[in-house]
C-alpha cells in the first residue's frame, strides 16, 4: 500500500505555531534578563531566533518575549486578533535581528513562522470572548505583579556590576522607579545600569500599552438571556418542559441561549473561563435537538470556546454524543420522588417520621402555596430571608438552580415554608415568623424540582426534612405527581463502595470521595437524598476529550459558585446577618441545597 505523507493537521497547527511562540518568548526574555544565557550555548542556538538580540538589545528582547508569551495563548485558541499581532510581530522582529546582527538564519526563521501563519489563516478565525472593562484593571494588576517580580530578576542578575550591598527594599524600589522611567537607588558599573535601566523601561510599557488598549476597546459583554429568548424558551417549557426536570433552570439570566433552525428547540449555555457550558438537556422537542446542538457547537468554534454538558440525562447524552462525537461521562444521580409511592410508614422512613414529629411538637407549622398566590409583603419577607441565610457570600449554583426568588414571571414555582410564633413578650424577627425556606420550579404540568433550601440557624434542626415531607404531602393537592430533589454526584460510587463485597478499587474510590466531603458536600447529600427513597436518575457530563476535564471541572466549579475569581474576604463588606449565617454541623446546612 502506497504510503502518502501529510503535512500537519490543520486543526493542530493553531497548537504547533503556539507552542513554538511560547518557546521562543522564553528565550528571549532569558536572553533579556540573564546575563549568562547570553554567552552560554543555549544562546548560540537561541540568538537566531526571530527577536533575540542578545547583549545589544536586551530591552527589545525582552519587550518581545513577553509579547509573544501573552499571544502564545491567543494562538492556540485560534484568536484572530492574536493572529494578526503576530502577523506584525514576526516581520518586525526579522528586520531588527538583521540589522541588529546581520543573522540571515533568524530572518529565515521569522519568515517561516509567518509564511505557517498566512497559510493556515484560515484556522485563526476564532472570535473575541465576553469581556469588560473590568479586564483592563486585571490586566494592570497581573502584568504589575508580574513586572516587579521579572524586574526584580533583572536588578539581581547582575551581582558582579552593583556598587555596595543593596537590601531587598532598595531592589524593589529601582524596580518600582524603573517601571515608571526613574533612575533608582542601586548604581552599577560599566553598562549594566543601562540594560537594567532599558529593561525596566520596557516593561513599564507593556504594562501601560496593554492596559490602555484594554481600556479602550470596544466592549463584548458577556452574553444574557434577552426577553425576546425568554419568551421563545417559556414558550418551548410550556409545550415540553416535562421532559427534563432541568428544563426550567434555562430560565436563569446570567444564560444565553442558541436555537435551531426551526426554533422548536434550544440550549442555553454560559462561558467560564473559556469553557461554554451548556447544562441540563436541550429545551424543546426532540426531534429538533440535533439544530439547537449544531448551532452550539458552531458558537464554540467561531469562539474557541471548549464546549462540555454538566448535567445532561441519559437520553440527552445520547443525543450529544451521536451528534457531535463528544463523549460522556457519569457524574451522579438526580434523586426523584414519585408523589403517589411515597408515605412516611414503614421502617425505613422512621427516623424522618421521628424528626418530623419532634419538629411539629416543637410548635412548627408549614405551608406549600404557589408564588403567585403569596401577598407581596410576605414574598418580600421571603425573599429577604432567603438571600440572607445564604451560607456563601455568592449565590451557588448554575445548572441546578433559578438563581432568584419570586421575580415577575415566576409565578408558577412553589414555595414551602415552616413557620414558628415568637415566644410571648419576645419582639418579632425581621421576616415575622419565617423560619425556613423551599423553593420549587415547575417541571411540566404535574411535577416540580427543588431548587434552593434556606433556614434561619437559629432554628431547630430538621427544618429541611419538615419542608420537604410538607411538600411531598401537599403535591397531590398542587397537582403534583413527581418531585425532583437533590442532585448527589458520584452517588453510585458511594453506595456500591459501602455494600459486603466491594472490591479494593472500589472501597478506595468511596474513601477518597467520603475525604473530599469534608470540604464539598458530596456524601451529605446523597444521604439527605436517601432519606426519602427515592428513584435514582444518572446525569452525565459530555466533554470533547479527557484532556479537557480538570479545565471543565474548574470552570464548572466556577459557574456553581464554588470558585470566586473576586476581591478576598477581607475586602468586601457582609451584613451582620450574613455573618452570623455560616455553615453549621447540623445535617440541613447549606451545603444541602440544589448544586453538589
Amino acid at each position: 500500500m502506497r504510503r502518502v505523507l501529510r503535512g500537519p493537521r490543520p486543526e493542530k497547527v493553531p497548537s504547533l505555531v503556539g507552542a513554538a511562540v511560547t518557546l521562543v518568548g522564553l528565550l528571549d526574555i532569558a536572553a533579556g534578563v540573564i546575563p549568562r544565557f547570553r554567552h552560554s550555548r543555549m544562546h548560540s542556538l537561541a540568538e537566531v531566533l526571530p527577536g533575540t538580540f542578545g547583549p545589544f538589545a536586551a530591552a527589545f528582547s525582552l519587550t518581545v518575549g513577553v509579547l509573544l508569551l501573552l499571544l502564545a495563548h491567543g494562538l492556540k485558541r485560534r484568536k484572530r486578533r492574536a493572529w494578526r499581532s503576530a502577523v506584525i510581530l514576526l516581520p518586525v522582529g526579522a528586520l531588527a535581528q538583521y540589522i541588529y546582527r546581520h543573522s540571515v538564519i533568524g530572518v529565515l526563521i521569522a519568515l517561516a513562522l509567518l509564511a505557517l501563519l498566512l497559510v493556515h489563516r484560515r484556522e485563526f478565525a476564532a472570535l473575541p470572548d465576553p469581556r469588560s472593562r473590568w479586564k483592563a484593571l486585571a490586566n494592570f494588576v497581573l502584568t504589575t505583579l508580574g513586572s516587579i517580580g521579572l524586574g526584580l530578576v533583572i536588578v539581581s542578575s547582575h551581582p558582579k556590576t552593583i556598587i555596595g550591598n543593596p537590601d531587598f527594599g532598595d531592589r524593589l524600589t529601582h524596580v518600582l522607579y524603573g517601571l515608571v522611567g526613574f533612575e533608582g537607588p542601586i548604581d552599577y558599573a560599566r553598562q549594566a545600569s543601562w540594560t537594567v535601566g532599558y529593561s525596566l523601561g520596557a516593561l513599564g510599557w507593556i504594562i501601560a500599552l496593554t492596559t490602555v488598549y484594554l481600556a479602550l476597546r470596544p466592549e463584548h459583554p458577556a452574553a444574557r438571556l434577552t426577553e425576546e429568548d425568554e419568551v421563545r424558551l417559556r414558550a418551548l417549557l410550556d409545550r415540553h418542559g416535562a421532559r427534563d426536570s432541568l428544563g426550567h433552570f434555562a430560565l436563569r439570566h446570567d444564560k444565553a441561549a442558541v436555537f435551531s433552525p426551526s426554533g422548536k428547540a434550544a440550549v442555553t449555555y454560559r462561558v467560564v473561563s473559556g469553557v461554554m457550558l451548556a447544562s441540563g438537556d436541550p429545551i424543546g422537542d426532540v426531534e429538533a435537538w440535533p439544530g439547537a446542538i449544531e448551532r452550539f457547537m458552531e458558537e464554540a468554534k467561531a469562539h474557541s470556546w471548549t464546549p462540555a454538558v454538566m448535567g445532561c440525562s441519559e437520553t440527552g447524552g445520547e443525543v450529544w454524543t451521536r451528534e457531535t462525537g463528544l463523549d460522556a461521562l457519569e457524574l451522579g444521580d438526580e434523586a426523584v420522588v414519585d408523589v403517589p409511592d411515597f408515605s412516611l410508614s414503614g421502617r425505613a422512613m422512621r427516623n424522618v417520621r421521628q424528626m418530623v414529629k419532634r419538629i411539629e411538637r416543637n410548635g412548627y407549622r408549614t405551608k406549600v402555596r404557589r408564588v403567585g398566590d403569596l401577598e407581596p409583603e410576605e414574598l418580600e419577607r421571603i425573599r429577604r430571608a432567603a438571600a440572607d441565610w445564604r451560607g456563601t457570600e455568592t449565590e451557588r449554583g448554575f445548572s441546578m438552580a433559578l438563581g432568584r426568588v419570586g421575580e415577575p414571571g415566576d409565578g408558577d414555582c412553589f414555595i414551602a415554608t415552616a413557620h414558628k410564633a415568637a415566644e410571648e413578650g419576645a419582639p418579632p424577627g425581621p421576616y415575622g415568623d419565617i423560619k425556613a425556606v423551599l423553593h420549587f420550579v415547575p417541571w411540566g404540568s404535574d411535577g416540580m424540582s427543588l431548587d434552593l433550601m434556606r433556614r434561619d440557624r437559629a432554628a431547630d434542626p430538621g427544618m429541611n426534612e419538615l419542608l420537604i415531607v410538607a411538600s411531598l404531602t401537599a403535591a397531590p393537592g398542587l397537582g403534583i405527581k413527581k418531585v425532583s430533589l437533590n442532585f448527589a454526584m458520584f452517588r453510585s460510587a458511594l453506595a456500591r463502595g459501602e455494600k459486603l463485597g466491594a472490591g479494593p478499587v472500589l472501597r478506595g474510590w468511596r474513601g477518597l470521595l467520603v475525604f473530599l466531603s469534608r470540604w464539598f458536600q458530596i456524601e451529605s447529600l446523597y444521604k439527605f437524598n436517601a432519606k426519602f427513597q427515592p428513584r435514582w436518575e444518572p446525569r452525565f457530563v459530555v466533554f470533547r476529550t479527557t484532556r479537557d476535564l480538570p479545565r471543565i471541572g474548574f470552570a464548572a466549579m466556577q459557574a456553581e459558585g464554588f470558585v470566586t475569581l473576586g476581591l478576598p474576604r477581607m475586602f468586601t463588606r457582609r451584613s451582620a446577618t450574613q455573618r452570623t449565617s455560616r455553615p453549621c454541623a447540623h445535617t440541613d446546612r447549606p451545603a444541602l441545597e440544589r448544586t453538589a
